[in-house]
């Protein structure tokens, strides 16, 4: 499956990608966006690669540029529970300088008509952490709309921030559509 917009596509992930993967979880800056504690091995993210794609309530993607085929970052969609049609969302540029460039509001649209054209799903949550302020205006500006507070949820660097929980609805993802049209 490739899914494509003017600048980036997405392909699922591969084993191959582990080592761009590895290297983004050892930039202080992303990990400090995402909150990764954590330190991996590239053993264990070929494992976890080959986890998720022999998981049935995920999609995991590569962001890739168009010109060159290189992985800039990765997005998933995950715990998909078709009963109640909701399904949870993250991505990650691979590194800090990516960002700001827009590739990832292009994921993110991408991302949205598959969840909510194909997939038919009703709802797309996340979570965000209140000290990246550059995430929560790309989510807000393809439509995600801010729902609760989880107060001081990461202590990191010495400092605590606030999980900000968005989320956008099929309803409100058809309404963008017609007023970007």
């Amino acid at each position: 499956m490739r899914l494509e917009s003017k600048r980036i596509y997405l392909r699922p992930l591969c084993r191959l990608d582990a080592p761009i993967m590895l290297e983004s979880t050892m930039d202080k800056e992303m990990r400090y966006m995402t909150g990764t504690h954590s330190n991996f091995s590239l053993e264990q993210i070929k494992a976890h690669i080959d986890h998720i794609n022999n998981d049935s309530s995920r999609y995991d993607f590569a962001i890739c540029l168009k010109s060159s085929d290189e992985m800039i970052g990765e997005l998933s969609i995950l715990d998909i529970d078709k009963e109640n049609k909701k399904a949870g969302f993250r991505i990650s540029m691979v590194s800090i300088s990516l960002t700001g460039k827009g590739y990832g509001t292009e994921a993110i649209k991408i991302a949205l008509s598959f969840v909510f054209e194909q997939l038919q799903l009703n709802r797309l949550q996340l979570e965000v952490f209140s000290h990246n302020s550059r995430g929560i205006r790309a989510y807000e500006k393809v439509g995600f709309v801010k729902e609760g507070v989880l107060r001081q949820s990461l202590y990191y660097n010495n400092a605590y921030s606030d999980e900000i929980i968005m989320a956008i609805l099929k309803g409100d993802y058809k309404n963008r559509l017609v007023h970007d049209t």
